[in-house]
């Protein structure tokens, strides 16, 4: 398809302001001036639920406020990378506004890193600043960052009170860490050179507001606000820069196509270190005056217990999500009807799991959208109105001011209905991954194309449905073999709730599939049963040569399936 053809076919179909890009980056400036804006304009409507915590946006912005003179007085200076390893809570969103309103560069640390990982990111964005949690999952991130970075855990008692001051010199508490000058435990506890989250809000105090007003107001549209690592689930993780007008202009366009309102309740599963987690959560509820309920865990009893106690009206998240709470035994206990907007996203999105939510639980919005980090977490989305099989077999149609091009390996465009590497460009594209030339370089061609590493296929009206990961596919005998693609067909069968296919080595093949597959309750399904329902359904390349049943796939914080552990087992 020529390279434009995916954008006009969905500017085509936008025809309502409701969809028009509503330039959040000209609107708001930074995300510092979102969250001025959202405190004055829905002062008094509900912010943050966090258990018995109720907070207003007024109270929001204050709290905002104070943690951004807090890093002010702590010696942030703009452009200053300024990290948070901790769950969803109210915490985060006050710390991490907080470092971005005082101009500094956020990076959320995955909270599935182990402390060696942390420690690697930490290093290689030179953050300045850290905030982590206490104790999560039950592991000690405190007692894992200090092992990783260099010095046992020792005398873990009651807080210390390190300050600015005392790492005036560039002697941070983590010598393994040098550029590391001060950790922030979200506690009431902190070991000895770190600090406590109340100590270092105290030393925000003498800040006058007029100086944090000043240091708000001097963010430029195309500074970098954030550094998000990409999930890591094909090799390292790169930091992919990304600015103020990039995250304000995607998620106006994200709130404004889901049909995300005012007075909505937003469950927030999906975890803040991700794009759907940060800003189609925290951002684009400071755009519309939703409500935010954080939950750090995704346990399907707990969030049963929030949509009903909550009244939840938004929940987005990955296929999984939904199919567990639609297939609970105890759901038809729990009032689930105020539920009326999910938006989901995968290669593989079950018609019969858009079905089910629109028939069993009454919802009357369901879309499915496809984005990366390095093009600021959207670059698809279905539209209110479109049919399941739409919905449920592609991801949408280009966001506004994108274009997306199906490439051949030599770059060229290829026509509707063929497969080819999806190369994206548009306002969004990142400034590139955080001091990584090298990689840049082989991501983003020279007239600013993103090749995303992912297969996808464009349809006439410019729907694109992407069906792997240019390096998830397998040869089986001169076949293209797509994982996605099988997994897809493989999911029809009624007694499989989750399954993952990897290539595996064949001697006379080169390559065949083998199927990772959840059984649904109750189901005595075997392997020779799957294998020769299989054989029925797709071609003979695509069917899986071995099936290991499992009790769950693999999965990264953000949902992803860990094929790379399904490929060592």
């Amino acid at each position: 398809m020529d390279e434009d053809a995916g954008a006009a076919a969905g500017a085509a179909r936008e025809t309502t302001p409701q969809t028009q890009d509503a330039r959040g980056d000209l609107r708001w400036g930074s995300i510092a001036g979102l969250v001025r804006d959202a405190a004055a304009r829905y002062a008094d409507r509900e912010a943050v639920v966090e258990g018995r915590t109720r907070i207003t946006y007024a109270d929001l912005g204050a709290r905002v406020e104070r943690a951004a003179a807090a890093a002010i007085a702590a010696g942030v200076q703009p452009g200053d990378r300024v990290a948070v390893w901790a769950p969803n809570t109210l915490d985060w969103i006050v710390c991490a506004l907080g470092a971005v309103s005082a101009g500094a560069v956020l990076v959320p640390l995955n909270t599935r890193f182990k402390g060696t990982e942390a420690a690697d990111v930490l290093h290689r964005s030179r953050a300045r600043l850290l905030f982590v949690t206490g104790t999560f999952l039950g592991t000690s991130y405190v007692a894992s960052l200090r092992r990783a970075a260099g010095r046992a855990p020792a005398g873990e008692g009651p807080a210390a009170t390190g300050t600015a001051a005392g790492t005036a010199a560039g002697r941070g508490p983590l010598p393994g860490l040098p550029h590391l000058e001060q950790v922030v435990v979200l506690s009431d506890d902190a070991p000895a050179d770190f600090r406590t989250w109340k100590d270092f809000l105290a030393g925000g105090d003498t800040v006058p507001a007029e100086a944090v007003r000043r240091r708000r107001e001097a963010i430029r549209p195309e500074a970098p606000s954030d550094i998000i690592y990409t999930s890591g689930t094909t090799g390292s993780p790169k930091g992919a820069v990304i600015t103020h007008a990039q995250s304000l202009r995607c998620y106006e366009v994200w709130s404004a196509l889901a049909g995300l309102r005012e007075g909505d309740r937003y469950l927030i599963v999906n975890p803040f270190f991700h794009t759907f987690g940060y800003k189609a959560g925290i951002l684009a509820c400071l755009m519309r005056g939703a409500t935010m309920v954080p939950q750090p865990v995704f346990n399907v009893d707990t969030a049963l217990a929030n949509i009903a106690a909550e009244r939840i009206s938004v929940l987005p998240g990955p296929p999984t999500l939904h199919q567990s709470l639609l297939d609970h035994p105890q759901r038809d206990h729990h009032d689930l009807s105020a539920l009326r907007l999910v938006v989901t996203g995968a290669a593989v999105v079950p018609l019969r799991l858009v079905e089910r939510l629109r028939g069993e639980l009454r919802i009357a919005t369901v879309l499915t959208a496809y984005g990366l980090s390095e093009a600021g977490g959207i670059v698809t989305m279905c539209r209110r109105g479109d049919p399941d099989d739409v919905i449920a077999a592609t991801s949408g149609r280009a966001i506004p001011g994108t274009r997306i091009r199906i490439a051949a390996a030599d770059g060229t465009a290829l026509p509707a209905g063929e497969a080819g590497e999806v190369w994206v460009s548009g306002h969004h594209v990142m400034q590139g991954y955080f001091e990584a030339p090298a990689e840049t370089a082989e991501a983003i061609t020279p007239d600013g194309w993103l090749r995303t590493g992912d297969v996808g296929v464009l349809d006439a009206e410019g729907n694109l449905r992407i069906t792997d990961r240019i390096k998830d596919m397998f040869i089986v005998g001169g076949f293209n073999a797509y994982p996605a693609e099988i997994e897809q067909l493989l999911g029809l069968h009624p007694d499989i709730a989750d399954v993952a296919v990897v290539g595996i080595p064949h001697p006379r093949l080169g390559e065949v599939g083998k199927a990772y597959a959840v059984r649904r309750p109750g189901s005595t399904l075997t392997a020779d049963d799957l294998i020769a329902w299989s054989r029925r359904e797709m071609a003979n390349y695509k069917v899986p040569r071995a099936v290991e049943f499992v009790p769950e796939l693999p999965r990264n914080a953000s949902g992803k399936v860990l094929k790379r552990e399904l490929r060592t087992r």
